[in-house]
């Protein structure tokens, strides 16, 4: 009987750690505008939709879609420049968000303006397989 104590307080103990990081669905829907704060944008973006991100941000600078066979759009990439803060009030370069459908489902801040700056045509050389003695 304890060990069934024992795991159903560390099944739900994870549960509860896990939504004390989030906003409540109340809270995010009383949001008038979607912060640009790190910390507060990564809990809080999930909660809106591509229209109200690009009502208060405007059409990303690069936007990637993934379709169907039937041409129907099923995730998309897109990335803002200099729309994110660091907990230091700094800008980071770049704001990746990923979406499945309508809503986000990752962020990534880069320190970089998001292009591949890969030589020639992506190709890059290879390092030798033994290092030069």
């Amino acid at each position: 009987m304890r060990t069934l104590f024992l795991a159903l307080f560390l099944a739900l103990s994870g549960t509860a750690i896990a939504e004390a990081n989030q906003l409540p669905t109340a809270d995010i829907n009383q949001l008038s505008e979607i912060p640009t704060a790190e910390k507060e944008f990564v809990a809080t973006i999930n909660g809106f939709e591509k229209t109200k991100i690009v009502e208060q941000f405007g059409e990303p600078s690069k936007k990637d879609d993934i379709k169907t066979d039937s041409g129907k759009i099923v995730a998309s990439v897109w990335q803002y420049h200099y729309l994110n803060t660091t907990p230091e009030g700094e800008y980071y370069q770049t704001t990746e968000l990923d979406f499945v459908d309508d809503k986000v489902v990752m962020v990534v801040f880069m320190n970089g303006d998001g292009t591949d700056n890969n030589p020639v045509d992506g190709l890059r050389e290879i390092p030798p397989l033994k290092p030069d003695l």
